[in-house]
């Protein structure tokens, strides 16, 4: 397959993942009103996986859930390489609601969607300031249950470059008291964020053994950085991601 013919798959991929995005937000949101948030939930599963199988047949990318997603009331901290890690990581688990970057409330679609399901938007642009108010919100929203994911390094991280962890993802596994979940990807191998081109192959996140409520600040960070980024350099090197050209994400 050419090079002009992969990015002629991949418009074709991009304008339809868009479309079906507001087709299937706009025509589903009777179902999100009147059906609560097990209504809402149905409406953004079925995007996340229309996304997962239109990207198979016309780009060649499949994707693969590896591990036991998480079914009961927990942290999820996953890895972040481009939109696809979000989607997959949504259709994996049963009641998802995303710690997101507050500017995505005014999104079209998008922003309806988190309100309704529950995600909590968080000002970036503040730092620090940032956590006092978001765990007020985790607070807020942690009776209604489900899998609270947050990105732990705060954004999204080309392949093979490393990143700090950001203290917020500590802040609440302290609040929560609840297990968390790491999650490691090899997306960003296939789906760059600076470029239009998406690559046939196997995309893949991996939830891994859960890390137990109760640890320390410094010894959980270290556990979940521990896990996570040994677990998706494994999954990149698989896919066949060449370390030393790590940061020229094209």
């Amino acid at each position: 397959m050419t090079l002009a013919f992969r990015y002629v798959r991949s418009y074709i991929f991009i304008g339809q993942m868009y479309l079906a995005l507001a087709l299937i937000a706009t025509l589903g949101l009777p179902i999100a009103f009147l059906g609560g948030r097990r209504g809402t939930l149905a409406v953004m599963h079925f995007y996340c996986n229309w996304v997962c199988w239109s990207a198979g047949w016309i780009i060649g990318l499949k994707t693969e859930v590896r591990g036991t997603p998480p079914t009961n009331d927990v942290l999820v901290a996953a890895k972040h390489q481009s939109f696809l890690d979000i989607i997959m990581i949504y259709a994996a688990v049963p009641r998802g609601k995303y710690i997101m970057k507050k500017e995505l409330k005014w999104t079209p679609f998008v922003g309806w969607y988190a309100w309704l399901s529950g995600c909590i938007p968080v000002d970036r642009a503040r730092r620090a300031a940032a956590i006092k108010p978001m765990l007020e919100a985790v607070v807020k929203s942690k009776a209604k249950g489900g899998q609270l994911i947050i990105f732990s390094q705060g954004t999204r991280v080309a392949p093979g470059v490393k990143q700090p962890y950001k203290i917020g993802t500590a802040m609440l596994y302290k609040e929560l008291q609840q297990d968390c979940v790491p999650v490691a990807t090899n997306v960003g191998v296939f789906w760059p964020r600076r470029s239009m081109l998406r690559k046939p192959g196997l995309a893949v996140i991996e939830f891994l053994p859960p890390i137990p409520a109760g640890l320390s600040t410094q010894t959980f960070m270290a556990r979940l950085e521990g896990a996570i980024e040994p677990a998706s350099d494994a999954l990149m090197h698989e896919a066949g991601f060449d370390f030393s050209t790590a940061g020229n994400d094209e």
